[in-house]
């Protein structure tokens, strides 16, 4: 890759002149934002980036940057990026998806590309809902929860993307909230640099269909409380105070606050993002409000081999012992005879 001093670029440089067409106030607005000032971070020339997105609101991202970009079919943005990858493994593949796109129709493409760590960055935008088909329930909607589709609540339990992605071997899960710019930004960078599937979870809202449906957590004057920024290396503190933290009881995380019975940021948790064993990581993606704090941050970021590595590796292989060089190698080999 280019050094950063070769390629200097501002937000603007990756701005397309398409005018942005998401409803006023959604948070794909700061997403999009978020993603742009990234990109500026990480000394890669335009030409070397490419966005794809299967069918939702949050799947018309790549008409608004200015990169290479596929606006593909329902469900299969993976697919379509996993072989932009493998095709091309010097582009830098992002992904854009929502609940919706990747979980339900998608949700085969979504593991599998996981499962084989295909360097890709993949963004998830978590609405709990469907939002460009208006307002029907999705894979992550809550329990209970009525829409158009389940006017007397849902009865089906939501998935959770952090235990989905771990659940599927994947080595890089992170989560952000769309109108934390900054954390976002950090967030995709270290995607960015990640080798490997990344995917990052942002709790997105829309403003039409599911308005304020992260606000138990996102909301300015909880969020100190209810949600916990991880970072590798630290110790689990969190709160408007910084008083209350994470230590390990058993086989379970539980919250607690500074100084009650002696306990001092020695007594917690650290974050070791890079840990291979995702037992501590898994229990953390999927902590719930209000018995814990939502986890945000690079929950996960282990390294391993890519695919499309690999599979470059064992096609060189195959090339370099092969006694077949050409093409009349390959016609005269095996079971053949001759036509007098």
């Amino acid at each position: 890759m280019a050094e950063l001093q070769n390629y200097q670029y501002t937000p603007k440089d990756f701005k397309s002149d398409q005018e942005v067409r998401w409803c006023p106030g959604c948070g794909d607005h700061a997403v999009l934002a978020s993603v742009q000032k990234a990109l500026t971070e990480l000394g890669i020339p335009k030409e070397k980036f490419a966005f794809i997105s299967g069918i939702g609101c949050s799947s018309r991202f790549p008409y608004y940057m200015d990169t290479y970009g596929f606006h593909s079919i329902h469900g299969r943005a993976a697919a379509i990026a996993t072989g932009v990858k493998t095709a091309n493994p010097e582009l830098s593949v992002w992904e854009i998806t929502g609940d919706g796109d990747a979980l339900a129709i998608g949700g085969n493409h979504f593991i599998h590309a996981i499962r084989r760590n295909i360097d890709i960055n993949i963004i998830l935008f978590n609405n709990e809902i469907y939002g460009l088909t208006k307002g029907q329930y999705s894979p992550t909607s809550e329990k209970g929860i009525v829409t158009k589709t389940s006017p007397f609540g849902t009865v089906e339990e939501p998935f959770s993307v952090g235990e989905l992605v771990v659940g599927a071997k994947g080595k890089f899960f992170a989560r952000t909230i769309d109108a934390n710019v900054a954390l976002s930004t950090q967030i995709y960078v270290e995607a960015a640099k990640h080798k490997g599937t990344s995917v990052v979870e942002v709790l997105q809202n829309c403003v039409i269909f599911n308005d304020a449906i992260h606000e138990v957590v996102t909301g300015k004057e909880v969020r100190d409380d209810r949600t916990i920024i991880l970072k590798h290396g630290e110790p689990m503190i969190f709160g408007k105070e910084n008083d209350k933290g994470l230590m390990l009881d058993g086989l379970k995380i539980k919250v607690v606050k500074l100084g009650d019975n002696g306990i001092t940021t020695k007594n917690l948790l650290v974050h070791d993002a890079k840990e291979a064993n995702p037992g501590i990581q898994y229990m953390l993606a999927n902590m719930r409000y209000p018995e814990y704090p939502v986890a945000l941050g690079v929950i996960r970021s282990v390294e391993a081999h890519t695919y499309e590595t690999d599979l470059a590796d064992q096609i060189k292989s195959i090339q370099k012992n092969s006694k077949i060089k050409c093409m009349d190698d390959l016609l005269v080999s095996g079971s053949v005879w001759k036509v007098e």
